[in-house]
């Protein structure tokens, strides 16, 4: 099983899809980096040779930054912002859309399950009987 950058790739996925799963390298980026280290991006990752594996744990390693740094890295921005009362920082705090989305409908995914207020029928009481 070949192991880039802390990550256990899957062996059965070609080697320019199986390094989309390590956070920070995508599709785009995952070729680049086949193309910079002269890896065939038709291979298996299960049948990389040990000098493969090396040469692509040394490029990443120097070039990019990826898996912990880069989260711990997207967090301190978002905390900067936030300290500095910026308004991107203030839709942080708050779990609201960052990037100007419209917020009356849709924003379910940053705003939560929709909480119905004020349209359900109130209970009726229920009638008195009289008792002679």
């Amino acid at each position: 099983m070949a192991r880039v950058a802390g990550i256990n790739l899957p062996p059965q996925k070609r080697i320019d899809i199986a390094l989309g799963y390590i956070y920070g390298i995508g599709r785009s980026n995952a070729k680049v980096i086949l193309a910079k280290t002269g890896i065939d991006p038709k291979i298996k990752s299960k049948d990389l040779t040990e000098t493969q594996i090396a040469t692509l744990n040394t490029y990443i390693e120097n070039n990019l930054k990826v898996e912990g740094d880069l989260r711990r890295d997207t967090q301190q921005n978002i905390k900067r912002l936030a300290e500095i009362n910026s308004y991107r920082g203030y839709r942080h705090r708050r779990n609201l859309p960052v990037h100007g989305q419209r917020t009356r409908t849709n924003a379910r995914i940053r705003r939560g399950a929709r909480k119905t207020v004020g349209s359900a029928k109130a209970a009726t009481k229920p009638a008195a009987t009289k008792e002679s």
